[in-house]
């Protein structure tokens, strides 16, 4: 066994490239690996912002020797009468890099077959590794790549560096003009020089010397421990601590080889700006962590993270403060003159905004999006009406402030504040802010109802309208984020557990886009089959019974609590020892009425006595289960129906359903389509019936 040290070094890579590109790289290696028949016990990738680095352990030392038993033509084909090979023998051999003579004579189930032996030995892992590398150099895929000087690859930033030891001899590999070696390269700034490194065992500790952490997870631990250090040696911590924003400590990590943390301070007038403006300010353009006190709270402080260690922290601590401060002094600019304007005076100049060219201005969507509230919230939040239209008008006015020009990531916080400012209602400013929640996959959703009815508006508008134009997302193309559009709606009705109809809204939707959209009920059905896909992902993704999640879905799909309701349901009652043999009934049921729809009932057309047996059982099941029904007590309602698993049975069992009489005939397919129809209410349980 052997070991693989690869290391490409660059100019200082984005910060959002490093993680996707050790993940390429080590994927790239598993598969280029499993290609190759190459054996080995880990692999393991690590990165700086200089550097990309894959450690194979337990390599093996050479492919395995292979054995190929390859059939030819048979024997009476593959040679004449006189005993000579035929075209067909000599071509088999050919094509397999074979002479005639290599060919055996085997006995099949077949009868004799003329078959060719490959025995194939393993190549040396050394041999192979050179293309190996120059394959995942050609391997990677960034969102934006480079040339320089008169080199033809692209590459994130330009490489300035190969290391390629291979039990501990170096791999003789270079890439246009960059010859691989031996040696790494310290911190640009503490160690800006050359280290000589032999293998795996020492790699960690060589460029550790050399003022780098090159494992992510301990960069990351040292970061975090830095910000928390220089708030301690600054401040009172028992009243002062940091804000951990967990995306910025990551970005941070993938900005520094070595992080050293220094504690500064700004002007308490900058409080007076928005905290979210505030921390924004800090967090996108600087890279900065708020500093807070007990009650979460922001503080005139601030930590920074450098990449290099200096003599005069003081001196450090001065220059962030200088460029924060101007960063802080634009903000402020910015919110005042703002705030010179209301929303409302703003509105009408949403005519500026193309929301989408086809789907027009962000004023249409303002004014469309006011009466989508206005529907639901006469629905589901009748004490907010009035607060949540006025917060519909003017959610997107914000759009137009210098503040979110300069912050786009603002947007809904800045126009909270500002209605605030204009003497808005406190439920019409959290229903701006709320609007726009959730903003990613598992982050905080709406809390109030007028921010929830706004908030599903909003996105009901922008899906219906996309779909209308025929604007669907591809498997890897969405601009307008409708897979998160259609979850973010999923999550808010449940969240609030209010009972939607989905085709309703869809259609108010796109009706209000008038002659702009294809409005039609096959536009209905397809916004409405995209929700529903994602519906069925999310459950199983959260561990719903898949089967149940089958059988509901299979039936209908508009409101979403009420499909909840019955796969939860149906997921409880399968555990009854009469649901299986009920569900195989039922799918015999499906069978036999195959597209029947009458359900009416002859008495007098009732001969057998399993067939009357049955016939009265349903009616009393009926009749018990309708209420139910109505209530949405689907599980009580199951419950009630599994008296139908006996009578069913034992219909089958003695009853000739395609009776000669076509008149009795009919009437027991009607029974059966009855009671089809009854369970059709809950879900197809016939999709029900693995152990």
């Amino acid at each position: 066994m052997s070991e693989l040290l690869f290391e490409i070094g660059t100019e200082e890579l984005p910060a959002g490239f490093q993680k996707p590109a050790l993940a390429q790289l080590k994927e790239n290696f598993i598969r280029e690996a499993k290609a190759l028949k190459l054996e080995y016990s880990s692999v393991q990738c690590l990165g700086t912002p200089r550097r990309l680095a894959l450690l194979v352990d337990g390599l093996a030392d050479k492919q395995p020797d292979s054995r190929a038993e390859l059939m030819g033509p048979s024997k009476q084909a593959g040679f004449d009468a006189d005993g000579n090979p035929s075209k067909a023998a000599m071509g088999f051999a050919r094509s397999k890099g074979a002479d005639v003579g290599d060919l055996q004579v085997v006995e099949t189930e077949k009868g004799e077959y003329l078959m060719l032996v490959q025995e194939t030995k393993g190549v040396a892992t050394a041999e192979l590794l050179p293309e190996l590398l120059k394959t995942l150099m050609h391997g990677f895929s960034f969102a934006k790549s480079m040339r320089w000087g008169t080199r033809a690859f692209t590459f994130a930033r330009p490489i300035q560096w190969l290391l390629a030891v291979h039990n501990g001899v170096v791999i003789p590999f270079g890439h246009e003009g960059v010859v691989a070696g031996n040696t790494t390269r310290g911190h640009r700034f503490m160690a800006n020089d050359t280290f000589e490194v032999s293998g795996m065992a020492v790699y960690e500790q060589v460029l550790t010397d050399a003022f780098v952490q090159v494992n992510q997870e301990d960069r990351r631990k040292a970061v975090v421990l830095e910000i928390e250090q220089a708030v301690s040696v600054s401040l009172d911590t028992s009243k002062a601590h940091i804000a951990v924003d967990e995306e910025l400590v990551d970005t941070v990590c993938n900005l520094v080889e070595k992080p050293y943390g220094v504690c500064g301070s700004f002007d308490e007038k900058f409080l007076n700006l928005p905290s979210e403006a505030l921390i924004t300010s800090m967090r996108e353009h600087q890279k900065y962590f708020p500093v807070v006190d007990n009650d979460g709270k922001l503080l005139p402080h601030f930590v920074a993270v450098n990449n290099t260690k200096v003599k005069d922290i003081n001196l450090t601590r001065t220059g962030h403060e200088r460029v924060l401060r101007a960063r802080l002094e634009d903000a402020f600019f910015f919110f005042a003159a703002d705030k010179e304007n209301t929303l409302e005076s703003r509105f009408e100049s949403l005519t500026g905004i193309i929301f989408q060219a086809k789907l027009g201005t962000m004023l249409d969507k303002a004014r469309r999006v006011e009466k989508l509230t206005t529907l639901l919230a006469e629905q589901f939040a009748p004490d907010n009406v009035d607060d949540a239209v006025r917060a519909a008008h003017l959610c997107k006015v914000d759009l137009l402030t210098e503040m979110v020009g300069e912050f786009p990531s603002l947007q809904g916080n800045m126009g909270a504040s500002y209605a605030l400012n204009d003497g808005e209602s406190q439920v019409v400013s959290v229903a701006i802010q709320e609007h726009y929640l959730p903003k990613r996959a598992g982050s905080a959703l709406p809390e109030s109802k007028a921010g929830a009815v706004l908030a599903l508006a909003d996105r009901f508008d922008t899906l219906s309208g996309c779909f209308g134009i025929g604007q669907l997302p591809t498997g890897t193309k969405d601009p307008f984020g409708l897979r998160r559009i259609a979850l973010a709606i999923l999550h808010i009705i449940e969240d609030f557990e209010w009972s939607i109809s989905l085709s309703d809204i869809i259609y108010k939707a796109l009706s209000l886009y008038g002659d702009k959209v294809d409005g039609s009920r096959e536009t209905v059905e397809l916004v409405l089959s995209y929700i529903r896909d994602r519906f069925v992902n999310d459950q199983l993704s959260s561990g719903a019974d898949a089967e149940a999640v089958d059988a509901v879905m299979s039936v209908e799909f508009d409101d979403i609590i009420d499909c909840k309701k019955k796969i939860a349901a149906l997921t409880a009652i399968r555990s009854e020892d009469a649901f299986p043999v009920l569900a195989a009934s039922f799918k015999r049921i499906r069978n036999i009425i195959k597209d029947n729809s009458a359900t009416a009932l002859d008495s007098s057309l009732v001969k057998e006595e399993a067939e009357s047996t049955l016939a009265m059982s349903f009616k009393l099941v009926e009749g018990s289960v309708e209420p139910l029904l109505a209530n949405s007590e689907y599980e009580e309602a199951l419950t009630a129906m599994l008296a139908l698993e006996a009578p069913v049975d034992a219909f089958f069992d003695s009853v000739m359903v395609m009776d000669k009489d076509p008149a009795i005939r009919q009437n027991r397919l009607n029974l059966l389509t009855a009671i089809s129809a009854l369970f059709l209410k809950v879900g197809d349980i016939s999709k029900m019936q693995s152990s």
